[in-house]
């Protein structure tokens, strides 16, 4: 279990793509939360459930409002409308026409009487609630205008818009009063402190800005964020700044000091908007991750920073023993992790650029390392220091591995070339050329006479490593091949591609004699040492019998259970097992070689060991399942109700 928690306490999914907007209802009850997929969706706070569903927008809806009393939400879309929709029906009770261009995001006047809308056609529309009839236009924006707002007592609208200005306006007489001129880009929002006496606004720039409402003045700069602002708003007692932001994170500022507090951490995307629930207790924050996260601010403290990798996990591995486990980042390290304790016991930094993939040689005693910055790194596992570069590709590696006997490595890369190095001299001894396309991966045969190469081109290489000559083209796959491994004889080639497959084929005849339909893109790990399973980086396949007669039947009793990670379960025999909340999802994943074990890399920079128990499950999770094909075809059998609840 994890030391520190963040403040974030719950997740709410069930968006299809990109949540724009989230905003609490007037008593905190309910969520609101606007996206990509032309939906409105309520939540209840308290328990995180979808209470609702508003459909009728025909294209993304940009932003989602409640009215001051709570029985009206307003939702703003590309499809040029406003529509006004029942809180407690659901149902849609009127549309807005009258934008020529999508319309970004529309809010109630503090006394409900008025709806602004802002839009991409220059203007902000102002609306009759009682009529539902257009009653003003603003104009003076020379360019898209992403936002409106109200000042708390209704005399004053903010427009923030893509001329980089935010632009007063007063609502009885629906002229300019006053334009704030400071950013050097997009204002992408703008809002009002509680009292009206500052406007916060939000840019591209990557900066927050305050500004003097009476004076129009700039009187403070909130800088910190590495990306574009989205959008900021005010606490209720005004005392504190959320901002939302393209690094993936939420930051507190402290109004009057105008020094950042606090970081909310854990979205895996672009974090569209943050909004604080009424009491102040509460933010909700809307992504691209397609999830509305509520956090939790009541202690003032900074979000728990999770431990390990900062950016997304591209590769995991176990080492040969099983005692160790390693990970590859976007980070630019390679970090070591003991199974035994979950715990990280050593990280290896040289890198300047992403780490693709990375390996441990057969002894344990090395590991190497590919990297974005075309070079493969070998590392020295006792003292985690490195001990050899390996130059000479003119593109990415994107992955390297260890000969059976541990003196050679070989590396793919973008520039089309599988190359072979000798690891005690760091020497390049080959250069593998066929390939039309980048090349994914490499691997030796068990006997280290053959090397299968996987590549973009479609096609799986076959390469003779005694003479380096091209020996077969294995051809079949529709899209992208990411990795192949040999079967314990070497009589067999199993390939993972991006068309959703693995294919097994005949290393003598060169012919594809099976396809397993996964439904999900993997890579292959390694054949099992009975060659009855295939490990992937999604968990362990089971192979058809009459291929089981090819490996060693000696350890065919080892593994009784199948683990397998689907975007949102582990299963075992294909059977649904553990549900996996968003953050600990697999960007990538490997099952250890007795199969009770998985490590999970996730994209928010997680590395997660889940350990089982096969002695308390129901025997129905032990039985064998049919075959994978068949199953993808089908669908998990779900028998959660065999455990009980979760």
């Amino acid at each position: 279990m994890v030391d520190v928690w963040s403040p974030l306490i719950q997740i709410l999914e069930g968006h299809t793509s990109n949540v724009e907007s989230a905003v609490f209802s007037p008593d905190g009850k309910l969520v609101a939360s606007a996206s990509m997929d032309s939906t409105i969706r309520l939540w209840d706070t308290s328990t995180g459930k979808q209470c609702g569903v508003l459909e009728g927008h025909s294209n993304y809806v940009n932003s989602a409002v409640f009215s001051p009393d709570g029985t009206l939400i307003a939702s703003a879309s590309w499809d040029n409308t406003v529509r006004l929709w029942d809180t407690s029906t659901g149902k849609q009770c009127g549309v807005l026409e009258g934008h020529t261009n999508y319309v970004n995001s529309a809010v109630f006047s503090p006394d409900g009487t008025l709806i602004a809308s802002a839009s991409s056609d220059g203007t902000v529309r102002l609306w009759d609630t009682s009529t539902w009839k257009q009653c003003g236009i603003l104009e003076g924006h020379t360019d898209c205008v992403k936002s409106a707002v109200f000042s708390p007592n209704g005399t004053l609208i903010a427009s923030a818009s893509e001329d980089n200005t935010v632009r007063l306006w007063d609502t009885s007489t629906r002229k300019q009063c006053g334009v704030l001129e400071g950013h050097t880009d997009c204002a992408k929002s703008a809002v009002f402190s509680p009292d009206g006496k500052l406007v916060a606004s939000a840019s591209w720039d990557r900066t927050v800005r305050l500004w003097d409402t009476s004076t129009g003045k700039r009187c403070r700069v909130l800088e910190g964020h590495t990306s574009h602002v989205n959008s900021a708003v005010f606490s209720p007692d005004g005392t504190l700044i959320a901002s939302a932001s393209f690094d993936e994170t939420i930051r507190l500022w402290d109004t009057s000091t105008g020094k950042q507090c606090g970081v909310l951490e854990g979205h895996t995307n672009f974090v569209k908007s943050a909004v604080f629930s009424p009491n102040g207790t509460l933010i909700a924050s809307a992504s691209s991750d397609k999830t509305v996260r509520l956090w939790d601010i009541s202690t003032g403290k900074q979000c728990g920073v999770l431990e390990g990798h900062i950016r997304d996990v591209l590769s995991t591995e176990f080492s040969t023993d099983g005692k160790l486990a390693i990970s590859a980042s976007f980070d630019e390290t390679v970090r070591l992790w003991d199974t035994s304790t979950g715990k990280q016991c050593g990280l290896l930094e040289g890198h300047t650029s992403y780490v693709n993939s990375a390996t441990f040689s057969p002894d344990r005693k090395l590991v190497a390392s590919a990297s974005s910055d075309s070079t493969v790194r070998l590392w020295d596992t006792s003292t985690r220091k490195q001990c050899r570069v390996l130059e000479g590709h003119t593109n990415y590696v994107n992955s390297a591995v260890f000969s059976p006997d541990g003196k050679l490595v070989a590396s793919a890369s973008d520039d089309r070339t599988v190359r072979l190095w000798d690891t005690s001299t760091g020497k390049q001894c080959g250069v593998l050329e066929g390939h039309t396309h980048r090349v994914n991966s490499a691997v030796f045969s068990s006997n280290g006479k053959l090397l299968a190469s996987a590549s973009c081109d479609n096609t799986v290489r076959l390469w003779d490593t005694s003479t380096g000559k091209q020996c077969g083209v294995l051809e079949g796959p529709t899209w992208n091949v990411n990795s192949a491994v040999f079967s314990p004889d070497g009589t067999l080639v199993a390939s993972a591609s991006d068309d959703e497959t693995v294919r097994l084929w005949d290393t003598t005849k060169k012919e594809n004699i099976e396809i397993i339909k996964t439904h999900q893109s993997t890579k292959i790990m390694k054949f099992s040492n009975d060659g009855r399973h295939l490990h992937t980086s999604r968990g362990i396949l089971q192979l058809k019998p009459p291929l089981h007669g090819r490996g060693n039947r000696e350890l065919a009793h080892t593994l009784t259970h199948s683990l397998y990670v689907t975007d949102q379960w582990i299963t075992c025999n294909m059977k649904k097992l553990l549900w996996l909340p968003v953050d600990y999802r697999p960007s990538y994943s490997a099952v250890n070689g007795t199969g009770n074990l998985i490590v999970i890399g996730s994209d928010c920079g997680r590395v997660t060991f889940i350990s089982f128990d096969f002695t308390a499950l129901p025997a129905a999770y032990l039985q064998p399942s049919v075959n994978a094909a068949a199953i993808a075809s089908k669908g998990f059998p779900d028998i959660s109700s065999l455990v009980g609840s979760p």
